[in-house]
């Protein structure tokens, strides 16, 4: 199985692709899609749609897997982020493709194991878990981290079907 992970955000989208072949993660790629400077908002979103319709077409994954919006204290902010979120749930859906959300408590825990675990915790556990050579991006490694929850949902609902 094949998920592409989308960290959505109003200046910069991370993703990253990430396929477990039986019990094994293997990291396919991941990048940061930053929008043009100076554009409108409208533009932004453009270019994140187009830039995630890209990748959903180069790298073709079963589904995707996409972070629940979070509570913040800049209302401006977190309106652009559900904004940003919506665009990649467009993208998805226009490919046909389901999309799984997770809170961020969920995908630390599965990546981590803690789900109050910091940034860097995540940063380093994602580039162990996928064998890369130094850790992703932010946004990038935040992307790879919902694709990782993701698959280890799906693991976890089969051994709980198997064991049924």
């Amino acid at each position: 199985m094949r998920v592409l992970g989308i960290d959505p955000g109003s200046n910069i989208t991370g993703y990253g692709i990430v396929e477990k072949n039986g019990a094994a993660f293997r990291h396919v790629d991941n990048g940061c899609h930053r929008v043009s400077a100076g554009a409108d908002f409208p533009q932004r979103l453009l270019e994140i749609f187009n830039a995630l319709a890209a990748a959903l077409e180069k790298y073709r994954p079963d589904a995707v897997a996409v972070e629940k919006v979070f509570l913040s204290k800049n209302v401006m902010s977190a309106l652009q982020l559900g904004e940003s979120r919506g665009v990649a749930l467009l993208a998805a859906a226009r490919h046909g493709l389901p999309v799984f959300e997770y809170s961020t408590r969920e995908i630390k825990q599965a990546v981590t194991g803690y789900g109050q675990a910091t940034k860097e915790q995540i940063r380093q556990m994602v580039a162990r878990t996928l064998a890369l050579p130094e850790p992703a991006a932010e946004d990038a490694s935040d992307a790879l981290a919902a694709a990782l929850c993701h698959l280890q949902s799906c693991r976890f609902r089969e051994s709980v079907r198997a064991a049924s």
